[in-house]
């Protein structure tokens, strides 16, 4: 694992050393966001099964305000037999499943396909790599990998072939989190974030360790038959659990072990979680007046527009989107304490991915009201300037082109309409809003009133950019005046957020 050292820069050190020294690394380093919350993951699953966990939420703030070590764990992972991790174990590798060797020689593909993504589709190429390019991944890079799958793989058809192990092997499942966001509360150092975020669990109730789909555990899955979903045993079991069906070949590279063939296949299925295992989970009005779900990503809406969801779970502000205690209710008992909460999700169309969302948050439980005040508000400031920025494009274009074809109708809108640039442009001056309110000042008092201005001032700026296009005279010279009206009797209207007014002249 490569980390930050907080004297030294970045290291590459061991799971056992990791964990031994975790006060003395800020952070991990990895390719992704999504990677990085992978192996987080996996090192609390390690804690959860060697039983290094408070087991009350008083203990989870004395771990928390006393540094608690975490030398339990790193003994307990020392002290483990060698062949249980070792990742090319010819029966029990490492987090993989060794009954797809028998198929490696013919039909493993290049190491492209275990990076989530280059994968693509899963069955051709992506981002100019082909799935059977040869070039090798270094081990911990392709461990890395592979915990991204077990907990992030997108569905799909797999390579796999239905006379190897069955019938459904070839049909993935999305991973546990590949369709919500997932909210880490981040500390000073490693150690700090470990034990943020570690749930509270008696000693008996940790539950099983997955090292291998073949290390003897009973109640694994089969392909012959119809999918079969089964419960977690325990948080041991739910951070380590194989959502993949996976085997990695090694070989000698200039006298190095490398990675450079791959297998991946179903893997085992989750049952829907129960609230205890969704304890960051960010709740939201289900679709269609439905039952509370958790926050997806989404292609459309940056992570800050969310920001007002976040900080409603922190503050607890809607009781029907409450799941008993959770991460939420341990963290408003550290008082002033303050933390950052990264929310991290995985965009894909089908079984493509498209793209890694992250985006973090402070966090100060003595402010929890003010911050919740600030994103509501900072969220309807802009989704009504960008409601003014639509309604001023649509009199644009039909003033502008009174008769277009219908098929013009909605690029002439999209070239008036700034609403696209009104969320860029509005993300700097939201996370500055946020960091002012959560340094301690009152959101009325300034910050919002001040965000307001911004955006206000952002608003005519863009909506004028956008208009230069027009000829100065004839319709584009009654475009732009009956569009510019538009905006000024909306952001005048009683329905216009106070702070979004026109500002007072000095």
């Amino acid at each position: 694992m490569e980390s930050t050292a907080r004297s030294t820069g970045v290291r590459r050190v061991g799971l056992v050393e990791l964990l031994r020294h975790a006060e003395d690394f800020t952070t991990l380093v990895s390719s992704t966001p999504g990677e990085e919350v992978a192996v987080l993951e996996y090192l609390m699953a390690i804690m959860y099964a060697s039983e290094c966990v408070p087991d009350t939420h008083d203990a989870w703030r004395r771990w928390v305000r006393d540094g608690h070590p975490l030398e339990k764990a790193a003994t307990w992972l020392e002290r483990q037999p060698p062949d249980h991790w070792d990742l090319f174990h010819p029966q029990r590798p490492l987090g993989q499943n060794a009954l797809l060797a028998p198929f490696m020689a013919a039909s493993g593909v290049g190491t492209a396909q275990l990076v989530i993504e280059r994968t693509g589709d899963y069955n051709q190429f992506f981002d100019k790599v082909h799935l059977h390019d040869p070039e090798p991944m270094p081990p911990d890079a392709a461990f890395r990998a592979m915990l991204t799958q077990h907990a992030y793989g997108l569905g799909g058809r797999a390579m796999a072939k239905a006379d190897w192990l069955g019938p459904q092997l070839t049909y993935q499942a999305v991973g546990r989190l590949g369709t919500r966001i997932r909210v880490l509360a981040r500390g000073r150092t490693l150690g700090d974030t470990l034990r943020l975020n570690i749930v509270p669990c008696k000693p008996t109730d940790t539950g099983t360790f997955n090292y291998s789909w073949t290390d003897g555990r009973t109640g694994r899955r089969t392909f012959r038959g119809r999918k079969v979903s089964r419960l977690p045993d325990g948080p041991a079991d739910l951070h380590s659990f194989l959502g993949r069906s996976i085997l990695l070949r090694p070989v000698l590279v200039n006298g190095k072990v490398m990675v450079d063939r791959v297998l991946r296949a179903a893997g085992e299925i989750l049952d829907p979680p129960a609230p205890v295992h969704l304890q960051d989970a960010v709740l939201v009005a289900g679709r269609k007046g439905g039952d509370p779900e958790a926050l997806r990503p989404s292609e459309d809406r940056a992570l800050w527009r969310e920001s007002h969801a976040l900080y409603a779970a922190t503050y607890k502000a809607d009781p029907t989107l409450a799941k008993d205690t959770d991460l939420y209710d341990r963290l408003a008992g550290l008082s002033d304490r303050r933390v950052d909460l990264t929310a991290v999700g995985l965009i894909s169309r089908q079984a493509t991915a498209t793209a890694w969302v992250s985006d973090t948050f402070p966090y100060v439980p003595d402010h929890r009201e003010q911050l919740k005040w600030a994103a509501d508000e900072g969220s309807l400031i802009c989704e009504y300037a960008a409601k003014c920025l639509y309604a001023a494009a649509v009199v644009a274009r039909d003033k502008a082109y009174s008769n277009p074809k219908p098929s013009d109708k909605a690029s002439l809108l999209k070239r008036f309409n700034a609403e696209p640039d009104l969320w860029a442009g509005a993300a700097d001056h939201f996370s500055f809003l946020i960091a002012e309110v959560s340094d301690g000042k009152p959101a009325g008092e300034g910050p919002l009133a001040e965000f307001g201005r911004e955006i206000h001032y952002l608003t005519w700026k863009l909506l004028r950019a956008r208009l230069l296009s027009l000829p100065p005279s004839g319709p584009g010279k009654r475009a732009r005046a009956e569009a510019e009206l538009k905006l000024k009797k909306m952001l005048a209207s009683p329905a216009c957020p106070p702070y979004l007014k026109e500002p007072p002249r000095d």
